[in-house]
């Protein structure tokens, strides 16, 4: 049998770990402070205020000093954030900018279009003659080296031979034709040969292509006095093409020869229009032959 006594029980709750004493009378503990401090709330109020504003001026640079990293990261959180949205509008910017780029080529390209075929549509052409409008595309390269190829052929009534004419002037002749494509030998290629008068002076001579943007006139008189700025046209000599039609002007002579600037900028040529003069001419190469031969006797 044993007999408890209150020094019994004393050693015992001294022999108690202390974080078991704890939480045994913790609860009463703070149900007692609470309780007093409600009353001492209601009986010394300025003496709580007082208490809780030191109490607030010994925690606040702790409770700054603690919130200073959430600042920290919460400023590096917004900025990461506004370099994403600003990212993203420098994107959307650059896709509209590339739209816009496209949009301003096309456009320029569509008002080129329209002036050359507002150019064609002002070129008058003879009474009974006709005349086909053809779109110019890649050249396939070949033995010429400045030729063009033109979207109609002998199903659109294209024929070796025709003048092929800008807005602005004579440019070349059709040499090669297939069922649905042409190809257009330029004034300026080397195997283009073209009967043409000085207009003014009416000096006749024959004007030949060397490769470069500016053909060369040849067989020209001894006596000829040719002004820069002067119109060439054609001679209608040969039956190559018909007199009249206009094909460059007096650019420069040096050492003898003179230069001829095309009227129509054969580099940027979209569309073209194919004239029937119904000329009977013969072969290009020969009938340039026979024409310089013609032009030499007068000239002698």
């Amino acid at each position: 049998m044993t007999v408890r006594t209150r020094n019994t029980e004393w050693v015992h709750l001294t022999s108690m770990p202390w974080r078991v004493l704890v939480q045994r009378f913790s609860f009463i503990l703070f149900m007692a402070a609470s309780v007093g401090l409600l009353i001492l709330g209601r009986a010394q109020p300025a003496l709580i205020e007082g208490a809780r504003a030191h109490i607030i001026d010994v925690l606040a640079p702790l409770l700054d000093a603690a919130a200073r990293p959430m600042t920290v990261a919460q400023n590096i959180s917004s900025r990461i954030e506004s370099y994403r949205q600003l990212q993203k509008e420098n994107d959307d910017l650059r896709s509209k900018n590339a739209q816009l780029a496209q949009w301003q080529n096309a456009v320029a390209t569509l008002q080129n279009e329209n002036r050359e075929l507002h150019a064609l549509l002002n070129f008058k052409t003879e009474p009974g003659l006709s005349y086909i409008s053809a779109r110019v595309i890649a050249d396939t390269g070949g033995p010429f080296v400045r030729s063009l190829v033109v979207t109609a052929g002998k199903i659109d009534g294209v024929r070796e031979g025709m003048a092929v004419m800008t807005g602005e002037g004579l440019i070349g002749r059709v040499i090669e034709v297939g069922d649905w494509s042409s190809r257009v030998l330029l004034i300026t290629d080397l195997n283009s040969r073209i009967p043409v008068t000085i207009a003014g002076s009416g000096d006749r001579a024959i004007l030949g292509g060397d490769n470069s943007a500016e053909p060369k006139l040849m067989y020209l008189p001894q006596d000829a006095v040719l002004n820069p700025g002067a119109r060439v046209i054609t001679s209608g000599h040969g039956g190559i093409f018909p007199p009249g039609l206009p094909v460059g002007t007096v650019s420069t002579t040096t050492h003898g020869v003179t230069s001829i600037m095309p009227l129509a900028d054969l580099g940027r040529i979209n569309y073209v229009q194919l004239v029937d003069f119904n000329l009977k001419g013969g072969a290009f190469n020969p009938l340039a032959a026979k024409v310089e031969a013609e032009l030499n006797q007068q000239q002698r």
